[in-house]
């Protein structure tokens, strides 16, 4: 058997995990490399996963009250400097626009001219735009909670780049907002980082976990950060969430004041809060397995697939036209909440037609054939089963039950990832088996090894700073809730009070 009929991606996850990414999403036709250096051209397969999950959360975001808005692209260098920390933490990687126009230079060539008198950044973040913006809209506690949210891209110059996980331009979303005291505003952060966890495990079929991040990893600028956590099937972790509280650092740099109840002039506190297409990087990570990916139904891009097998001119018409009556009963039917997405794909090419659908991970492919047609069945395979595993049902049947066996996938889906990563999850407690565990037992194979270490972590940035540069492991978080059992640091064997999640990480 050839390796074409094993598996539909080559190289497979054990060969060369990294590289079965890149065809992973080459295969399913997601994404591909722009001309512009570390940059991606998200395709339309790709995108229409992101317009569901941008949806779905978005509707999240909307039942506590946040509201939509949209801020400059560009940013003033002067904003910037402001918040001291927040420059530090995103000065190398601003991209910066110094010229407002191009003019004809020698042998034609264009070159930048009109210099601008103040530099604008091409914005990596945006909370010191937006807190200009609040300065000027919040007058009194009565304009208070400001709850803003706004979809759009950022661009972070990165050297090294992989499309979806880390690329110069990305899209997100960034949530900001004010209020009246401190316990409001941590109420919020928490609110944000229980939403992100509901979307990432109830959306995304995907595992996390809550935690805070250390000094040394939290957002430049911010009093406490707070994640969650996944893992990914080369045992790495990936940060699919945060959720800031800011204090009063950039109220006081934006000037954020409001009038109280008692008359008296209060800085605002802040929070911010964001997620981006890292997610969908994630999913694949996450779901897929050595024939492509596989989407969860809440998010996916089309639920079904109807495949028409028109081998016969004569039978085509039959085939196609009770085709087109099962999208057309298929589409009246609603998925928690959405219509059922349905493509037909009509296209005579043999058994690669059929590939390409388990390539592009799309949770159910159906056959339709004379045959099918004359005992009103079709036949049906999942996307989360072996290929082998199809079967026929009667289209009365599916038409009853296509909304369970989604669920029943979606369901799956996040059983097997939750299974692996407590598989993969281990209390240690010294360093010998520590380093062990983060040490290749095959240098050809680094990428099967590790998972989440729940080690002690007596709280000095030394001993985080020494874990990471001998292991390149970093603390992922100190999780919520959890053993509060007290125990002696990995690195330094001083005491350590609970233990927090160590991981190599994207």
């Amino acid at each position: 058997m050839s390796k074409q009929e094993q598996t539909a991606i080559s190289p497979t996850r054990m060969e060369n995990y990294p590289e079965w990414y890149q065809q992973v999403i080459k295969a399913s036709e997601m994404a591909e490399l722009s001309p512009v250096r570390g940059c991606m051209v998200i395709k339309p397969w790709g995108y229409g996963l992101w317009e569901n999950i941008q949806r779905l959360l978005d509707d999240m975001f909307k039942v506590t009250g946040v509201k939509n808005a949209y801020f400059p692209l560009f940013i003033p260098i002067s904003f910037l400097e402001k918040e001291a920390e927040h420059v530090e933490g995103f000065a190398k990687e601003c991209a910066v626009v110094t010229h407002h126009k191009l003019e004809k230079g020698e042998n034609g060539r264009l070159v930048p001219a009109g210099r601008l008198n103040e530099p604008l950044i091409v914005r990596p973040t945006s909370e010191t735009i937006i807190g200009d913006a609040f300065s000027k809209w919040i007058r009194s506690y009565r304009d208070l909670p400001m709850l803003i949210n706004q979809w759009g891209n950022v661009v972070r110059w990165e050297m090294r780049t992989r499309i979806f996980l880390r690329t110069s331009e990305f899209l997100w979303q960034e949530g900001h907002t004010v209020h009246a005291t401190k316990n409001e505003a941590l109420e919020r952060t928490y609110m944000m980082l229980d939403i992100y966890k509901r979307m990432a495990e109830e959306l995304l079929a995907i595992p996390v976990i809550t935690g805070e991040k250390t000094e040394a990893e939290k957002f430049p600028g911010a009093e406490t950060t707070t994640c969650i956590e996944a893992m990914m099937q080369d045992r790495k972790a990936l940060q699919a969430g945060t959720s800031h509280f800011l204090g009063q650092n950039f109220a006081r740099a934006s000037n954020i004041r409001f009038q109280s109840a008692d008359e008296k002039e209060e800085l605002g506190w802040t929070t911010s809060w964001g997620a981006s297409t890292r997610l969908i990087g994630g999913l694949i990570m996450a779901h897929g397995d050595d024939n492509g990916v596989i989407l969860p139904p809440r998010v996916a891009t089309a639920h079904i697939v109807l495949l028409p097998i028109l081998k016969k001119p004569k039978e085509s018409e039959t085939v196609m036209a009770y085709t087109m009556d099962l999208a057309d009963r298929l589409r009246q039917f609603y998925y928690h909440g959405t219509p059922l997405r349905v493509e037909i794909d009509a296209r005579n090419i043999g058994g690669t037609r059929n590939w390409d659908w388990i390539k592009k991970g799309i949770p159910l492919r159906v056959e339709i054939g004379p045959k099918d047609i004359a005992s009103n069945s079709v036949f049906m395979a999942r996307r989360d089963m072996d290929r082998k595993q199809s079967r026929s049902i009667t289209i009365d049947r599916f038409l009853e039950e296509v909304g369970d066996i989604l669920d029943d996938i979606q369901k799956n889906l996040f059983e097997k990832a939750l299974a692996f990563r407590e598989k993969n999850t281990r209390n240690i407690d010294d360093r010998e088996t520590f380093d062990a565990f983060f040490t290749p037992a095959n240098p050809e194979q680094p990428e099967i090894h590790g998972g989440f270490a729940m080690a002690h972590w007596c709280g000095d940035r030394k001993c985080e700073e020494a874990v990471k540069n001998r292991l390149n492991v970093t603390i992922r978080c100190i999780p919520f809730g959890g053993e509060e059992t007290s125990g002696i640091c990995i690195e330094c064997e001083k005491p350590s009070p609970k233990r927090v999640v160590f991981a190599k990480a994207y």
